[in-house]
């Protein structure tokens, strides 16, 4: 009964081995998954006002856009007086106490994202910024 029982689990181990070896290679022979390049457009930092009681406080931030295409990063680098005209707008008189926390900060890269994602000139498509990331951020 012993040598029975010794010799089924061979030829399962065997078996298995086999089945095993037999599926590596195709699952192997599957092309790995590539992201795509990210691409950048990184803008020169800003400084602007914001709101203080009593004293002049500043915001200096540098950062970059992520866009989806070659094409998006040309037409932001081409409307870029516009692109800054913005973001001049958006940041300038806020509190900054409103600045502070990183919660706070990724709003503001959001509401960036949403600001910018915009057309830029009419009769244009909007644009296709997929984030915002911070390079530079001190509010003094």
């Amino acid at each position: 009964m012993i040598p029975v029982a010794v010799l089924v689990c061979i030829l399962a181990g065997g078996g298995g081995y086999y089945l095993m070896s037999q599926r590596a290679p195709a699952e192997s022979a599957a092309p790995a998954l590539v992201p795509d390049k990210p691409i950048f457009v990184t803008l020169d930092p800003l400084t602007v006002n914001v709101q203080s009681e009593g004293r002049a406080r500043f915001l200096h931030v540098g950062m970059a856009l992520k866009v989806r295409n070659e094409q998006a990063k040309a037409h932001v680098v081409e409307y870029m007086p516009e692109v800054r005209s913005r973001l001049l707008l958006l940041l300038s008189n806020r509190p900054p106490e409103s600045l502070v926390t990183t919660e706070d900060r990724a709003r503001l890269a959001e509401e960036i994202r949403l600001e910018l994602s915009r057309p830029l000139a009419a009769g244009f498509p909007p644009q296709e910024i997929g984030s915002v990331s911070f390079n530079t951020f001190m509010v003094q």
